[in-house]
């Protein structure tokens, strides 16, 4: 099985992902590192992403997934069912999404340095986000914890 740990920017993907991929022993890949060139440009101009935009980043995801029958862990968004059905094409996946208030994430994203995606689009991301649906394999997890606490919960809700 593959973890997709799934959230708005600033949820904590990355730090999230890359423990629970150290823990569980297996692969770990940064959705970020999918993105096309002109797709990091429009996010860094301040420029949300469309569907069509993100068709290719989500397919490379998908492919990546499929790449991984042994199990690994990926970061993506993943804000509308229709992404995640996607990445589901791609093999065995489990969604893991990371969720936290608006205010908790805009804070942790006037924080960060060195990212391309601007704090301004996060409004833009909770308007796209969709909550899990019961037929998706998945588990919500409340960010609201240390980066050790959140990865303990990530072991229990994948078990």
């Amino acid at each position: 099985m593959v973890i997709v740990v799934m959230g708005v920017s600033g949820s904590g993907k990355t730090t999230v992902g890359q423990a629970l991929a150290a823990r569980l022993g297996v692969d770990y890949a940064e959705a970020d590192e999918f993105h096309p060139p002109e797709n990091i440009a429009r996010m860094s101009s301040g420029t949300p992403l469309n569907d069509d935009d993100r068709r290719p980043w989500l397919n490379a995801i998908a492919a990546w997934i499929g790449n991984h029958p042994q199990g690994g862990v990926v970061t993506c968004s993943a804000l509308k069912r229709k992404y995640r059905d996607v990445l589901a094409r791609g093999g065995d996946v489990f969604f893991l999404h990371l969720d936290g208030t608006r205010e908790l994430i805009a804070g942790r994203l006037a924080e960060r340095k060195g990212h391309f995606m601007p704090p301004a689009l996060l409004d833009s991301q909770f308007a796209d986000l969709e909550p899990l649906h019961e037929d998706e394999r998945g588990a919500v997890i409340s960010i609201d914890a240390t980066p050790e606490e959140l990865t303990e919960a990530a072991i229990r809700a994948t078990r």
